[in-house]
């Protein structure tokens, strides 16, 4: 348990850094700074549809890393956001959840479908997965950390990354959602950058 918590951390960190590094850039006025979160991808949603990143164009999105057989980050974040669905209210037609695979291999589109129907997800939340290299390139693209272990009961699991992007209706990183913030509170930012319109790059 530990050495998860302590992968974590530096998981953490890592992701910390990279978008320290995004913000301190826009602050100094590169406009080409924007573009380090995200990025093209080739993946298969639940209904093993193939998908680009055409995907996240026309509405707000959450965008998460994770994994289905992730036993606390990834419900604890996935039950967050249908909580913050909540609090958007009518807002919350132009918002969606993209959960995006870091376990390509156990997480076969029916498998996705199936881990995705929880009532307590978000609702019409998009799971997204593909072949290992396609994951890894998506992963890549958002500075997502990612690392299988093995644990003492003998089940391999996916140490990532937490942070949740909110992509704009262009389909462009707009800030980060750090977990440990309230439903109420991701749901102040989401508001804050709807207001500024779908061009929106902070929150």
């Amino acid at each position: 348990m530990k050495r998860r918590v302590l992968w974590i951390i530096a998981a953490c960190v890592v992701v910390a850094v990279a978008l320290a590094a995004v913000l301190g850039a826009r602050v100094a006025g590169r406009p080409e700074a924007a573009e380090v979160i995200g990025g093209p991808f080739q993946l298969v949603d639940q209904s093993g549809r193939s998908v680009d990143e055409s995907l996240l164009k026309g509405k707000w999105n959450a965008v998460f890393f994770g994994f289905t057989h992730c036993p606390d980050v990834c419900p604890t974040t996935l039950y967050g956001l249908a909580q913050t669905q909540e609090q958007l209210g009518r807002r919350a037609r132009d918002f969606g959840v993209v959960l995006i695979s870091v376990d390509p291999v156990r997480d076969t589109p029916a498998q996705m479908a199936l881990y995705l129907s929880n009532p307590a997800f978000p609702k019409g939340a998009i799971g997204l997965t593909g072949t290992p290299a396609q994951a890894a390139s998506v992963a890549k693209a958002y500075r997502v950390y990612h690392q299988e272990s093995a644990h003492a009961d003998g089940h391999m699991q996916m140490d990532h990354s937490t942070v949740t992007y909110l992509m704009n209706p262009k389909g462009r990183f707009v800030c980060a959602l750090p977990m440990g913030l309230t439903p109420e509170q991701t749901a102040e930012r989401v508001g804050k950058a709807m207001r500024q319109g779908p061009a929106a790059r902070n929150c």
